[in-house]
């Protein structure tokens, strides 16, 4: 059964409490978001919907958007990318939202033709490149793409002397986003990929594919592109198996969540590209994210009593570049919001420093949005 959320309305232990509309004569401005709140991928969609549902709440708090209040309808779409196009049929045509923002990569793919003929603004939640190349007028993005972090990774393995890899990636949406990505940029950055293998969303052991990998002449290293599961089984097999090769992982799995499925043991001195909130409490007082990021972690960590998630902060990110875009464009229409979404410049925010235009609509610096962390007894450790 669909699980609806609306602000506003108690809805029991996992629903979204947010504080009344500030003017009853006002109609409120609805954010319409899907994530997958539960499922193999609810450690992404569950930290997303907290942090939309706590930021509605301190928007209205401190006076909503243009002196109106928010509103804010969510639906869980358990990673189906299936019920990610009726969910955002219903957003765009029964729910009547302002903008929408969630989606994983598949479902972010699949709903994209209804985006744009709804003329509805889109912000995403996908890891992958493709929904913003080519840009599409009414898709933007959050999260860095897997071509930033597969960059990131390679020159990290080539500060260790590391030229030939193995590329494990997973074969959906996510995965295999970044396995193009990471293919087709390999070269320009010194590495050779030796070995490609590939696993299945529901593959339970991929110990096959990491023999094959670690029998290849030469590999110096192994490179995992995936999200959920798959990767903390992977990390479980590499373990299980004694391979004494350097180990990465993508920024698919950059929360605590990871270290917990994988193990402690099995984890240890996996390296990723990791967005700064993973690290936030190690970075320069003089880092411009420090003082965004710290107060993130704390207002989620204060209202939720659980670690503040990377994913949540995409999300973060989405809802306050759209108001900001709603403030500059001085309206909630939504060629004005959308027109006003591709001039947003200099915004700091939990997962970087965002400067859109008409040709980029995510707008993220390589620098400030990734840095290279490794697991250390059980917690991430900056190193670049």
């Amino acid at each position: 059964m669909f699980r609806r959320l609306v602000t506003g309305l108690a809805v029991g232990l996992f629903g979204l409490a947010v504080s009344a509309p500030l003017a009853a004569e006002e109609p409120p401005v609805r954010i319409g978001g899907f994530m997958p709140v539960t499922g193999p991928a609810s450690f992404l969609g569950d930290p997303e919907k907290k942090t939309l549902a706590l930021y509605v709440d301190r928007l209205n708090e401190a006076g909503g958007l243009l002196g109106r209040p928010l509103e804010l309808v969510t639906y869980d779409t358990g990673g189906s990318a299936a019920k990610a196009r009726t969910f955002a049929k219903r957003l765009i045509s029964a729910d009547g939202v302002d903008v929408v923002i969630g989606g994983l990569t598949g479902s972010t793919m699949a709903v994209m033709p209804l985006m744009k003929r709804g003329e509805m603004p889109f912000i995403s939640l996908s890891g992958s490149v493709a929904p913003i190349e080519p840009t599409r007028s009414w898709i933007f993005k959050t999260p860095q793409t897997d071509r930033m972090a597969a960059a990131r990774v390679f020159d990290d393995m080539r500060r260790r002397g590391i030229e030939r890899i193995g590329l494990l990636s997973g074969s959906g949406g996510f995965g295999s986003s970044g396995r193009r990505q990471s293919l087709a940029i390999a070269e320009t950055h010194g590495i050779e990929v030796v070995a490609d293998e590939t696993y299945a969303p529901k593959d339970t052991d991929m110990s096959a594919q990491l023999t094959s990998i670690a029998n290849t002449e030469g590999v110096q290293a192994i490179f995992v592109f995936g999200f959920g599961q798959g990767p903390a089984i992977v990390t479980r097999n590499y373990h299980q198996l004694g391979l004494g090769l350097p180990l990465y992982q993508s920024h698919g799995v950059a929360s605590d969540k990871f270290i917990e499925l994988a193990g402690e043991d099995a984890a240890e001195g996996v390296r990723l590209p990791a967005p700064p909130l993973l690290v936030a409490d190690q970075l320069p007082a003089d880092d411009p994210q420090k003082t965004v990021l710290m107060d993130y972690k704390s207002a989620y960590e204060g209202r939720y009593g659980e670690p503040a998630s990377t994913f949540g902060g995409y999300a973060y990110d989405a809802l306050h570049l759209y108001a900001r875009a709603v403030r500059e464009a001085g309206t909630t229409e939504r060629p004005a919001v959308r027109e006003a979404l591709e001039t947003v410049s200099d915004y700091v925010g939990v997962t970087g420093l965002f400067n859109l235009g008409a040709d980029d609509h995510m707008g993220l610096d390589r620098k400030t949005a990734f840095r290279m962390a490794e697991i250390h007894d059980g917690h991430w450790r900056l190193i670049d």
